[in-house]
């Protein structure tokens, strides 16, 4: 196979081939949460997708090192710190742990680093200061503002004009902004969590927190940024105008986004009562979550409802018994490959380096299932299980595929089937769906 992976990059919006800057490596930053509260499927989203983007890079052999930041100093924490009688340290470390919890719980793991703002302050204070004497920055009486209009290309990455830009921009109470689209790098306060700093007491911007981890944590333009799309403007239009100004480049090669997702045909609010939160979902239904999410490409929008997952559970289900009962009865008769299905494994790479196009895994995924449900060669059979033993792990479906302790159960249930003890039979078979082998 001679593969090259191809992605759609959101600042050229084109398809493009990818050539990391550092040849081998891949350095990927995805913006991760503001830990006030649990994590909703919206948010599972880019968990899954950017999970699957590392292990398809680790597939093609690339040292990747895959970096998400915690948002820990932020209003909303102040906010909901004061609701629930909890200091904002306390209440941030709490939904940190539970989103590393619901990362695990999606079949995701951790990335390599996953900073917190609250550990770079000092160091966010040092680049607003330098951005301060190069001219980007300057101090108002209710903080510190970046200024737009000294970084050309401001606005190419979300593809708006400056007319556009101005009236896409939050209503901002600070009368001495110099111009409407200038953004806070730093607030003044001394309400809730703050620091001290030459420009007096306050806490960074949001835009800042993400840029300045980045510049610490890479030291240079990296190979992927990515998010969600409700991110392109302002965050991450932001993020990218700081590393032009202070560090030449435009913090990123390629800029990936994935769609929203809405549920029932709206967009999920606390008005609508349909947020739904991953801890919700329970532990088949997350893993047919993720089903669901790869069924669907990640520029696409992803129209939930129950309906939907459900029909995913049934998918995932089948596809969970077919494998591991077939494991079973391979491993009691002592027959396994070390064999893939290699025109299979083709078809897999090709749809991957096509811009990570999963929908098509999955389609070919349940092809595969199909395939091994019509089998009756044992050693066509095994190499299927070998296939799906090299697919499953790439793309996160978790399947419990140690099934050794159960052989003496399913040679006892066949043993008492050929007897015709057919109550015996009964209570192997009802132990073996209880295990979820049928």
């Amino acid at each position: 196979m001679n593969h090259r992976l191809k992605v759609y990059n959101t600042l050229t919006k084109s398809i493009e081939t990818f050539v990391p800057v550092k040849d081998g490596h891949v350095s990927m930053y995805v913006c991760g949460p503001t830990v006030y509260n649990d994590i909703h499927i919206g948010n599972g989203r880019p968990v899954i997708f950017f999970d699957v983007v590392r292990r398809f890079l680790l597939e093609l052999g690339y040292q990747v090192i895959y970096v998400s930041n915690i948002t820990d100093v932020d209003d909303k924490i102040i906010e909901k710190a004061k609701q629930v009688g909890m200091s904002e340290s306390q209440l941030s470390t709490k939904y940190y742990e539970a989103f590393q919890t619901m990362v695990k719980a999606l079949g995701s793991d951790l990335p390599d680093i996953m900073p917190k703002a609250t550990d770079y302050v000092q160091h966010m204070i040092s680049y607003i200061g330098a951005l301060i004497e190069k001219g980007y920055a300057y101090e108002t009486t209710l903080g510190v503002y970046f200024r737009v209009h000294k970084v050309e290309t401001y606005g190419s990455l979300s593809h708006q004009n400056r007319d556009a830009l101005e009236q896409a921009v939050r209503i901002d109470l600070d009368p001495d902004k110099e111009h409407p689209n200038d953004f806070s790098i730093w607030k003044k306060t001394s309400e809730g969590l703050h620091y001290a700093s030459p420009w007096g007491n306050g806490r960074p911007g949001w835009h800042t927190e993400c840029a300045v981890m980045n510049h610490e944590l890479f030291h240079g333009m990296i190979d992927i940024h990515g998010g969600g799309s409700d991110l392109m403007f302002p965050h991450h239009e932001n993020e990218r105008a700081q590393a032009i100004a202070l560090d030449h480049h435009g913090l990123a090669k390629y800029w990936m986004h994935n769609a929203r997702l809405d549920v029932d045909q709206q967009k999920m609010s606390k008005s609508l009562g349909n947020v739904v939160l991953v801890k919700d979902l329970n532990d088949i239904e997350k893993q047919a979550f993720r089903l669901l999410i790869l069924a669907h490409h990640y520029r696409q929008p992803v129209q939930y409802s129950h309906v939907l997952l459900e029909q995913y559970m049934k998918h995932y289900v089948a596809l969970s018994k077919k494998i591991r009962f077939t494991l079973l009865d391979l491993k009691a008769q002592k027959i396994s490959s070390s064999q893939l299905d290699n025109a299979f494994k083709e078809d897999i790479i090709s749809a991957m380096c096509d811009d990570f196009h999963t929908p098509t895994v999955v389609t070919k995924t349940f092809e595969l299932q199909k395939t091994l449900n019509k089998s009756h060669d044992l050693n066509e059979q095994a190499k299927i299980i070998n296939t799906f033993a090299w697919l499953l792990p790439m793309i996160g479906i978790h399947l419990d595929l140690l099934v050794d302790d159960d052989v003496d159960m399913y040679l006892a249930w066949q043993k008492a089937r050929a007897n015709k003890n057919f109550d015996l039979a009964d209570t192997y078979r009802h132990q073996l769906m209880e295990k979820g082998y049928i």
